[in-house]
């Protein structure tokens, strides 16, 4: 599908409810939350490709804020600018906000509340499966060249490893600027395609 072609893009109304959609029936965050993006942005209404998913997905998670949403305001202004941005974060994040305002209400002794516990162990199962699903496709879609996964490794081995607690962003901003060093590098010796 032609994601720059005038039928292709959505209303603000559509936007909106994708997105609320999105936010409603995604457990996890951001992580989890790639597999129904990708469903409903790129196979279902093909509003960005998965090659600009998984910029918007990258960028998301370098710049401050929910990965979702910041996912969500880019996909939104790349389809119908300021407005859209607008409609899809709101989408995004009404479904949390509806439901923290819920259980706020309820909180006191809900959580001993013996089914509620089980529902919430079986819930973090799931969501560890869809953010492993999500690795492994970003793995299968990103990671081709020797560089690449060296990378991988490297990063791998930073953030398991048990003896020194390192915050992602800096291995997320290790990596990005080695990304830059060895694109430099390819520009000058004439091979940037490689």
């Amino acid at each position: 599908m032609e994601t720059n072609s005038p039928k292709a893009r959505p209303t603000l109304w559509q936007l909106f409810t994708a997105f609320m959609r999105i936010g409603a029936f995604t457990f996890g965050g951001g992580y989890a939350m790639l597999p129904m993006l990708e469903r409903e942005c790129v196979d279902k209404t093909g509003w960005t490709t998965r090659e600009e998913l998984l910029d918007y997905f990258a960028i998301g998670q370098c710049t401050p804020g929910v990965i979702a949403v910041n996912t969500a305001t880019f996909i939104g202004k790349k389809q119908r600018g300021f407005r859209g941005a607008f409609a899809a974060t709101f989408g995004v994040v009404l479904p949390s906000f509806v439901i923290i305002c819920i259980l706020t209400a309820l909180l006191t002794g809900f959580q001993s509340i013996r089914w509620v516990r089980y529902a919430l162990r079986g819930i973090r199962v799931a969501v560890g499966v869809l953010i492993l699903n999500t690795v492994i496709k970003l793995i299968k879609q990103k990671v081709s060249s020797g560089f690449d996964y060296l990378l991988l490794g490297a990063a791998f081995f930073i953030v398991v490893q048990p003896f020194i607690d390192i915050s992602p962003v800096f291995v997320v901003t290790a990596a990005a600027l080695c990304g830059i060093v060895r694109g430099l590098l390819l520009r000058r010796s004439g091979k940037e395609g490689a």
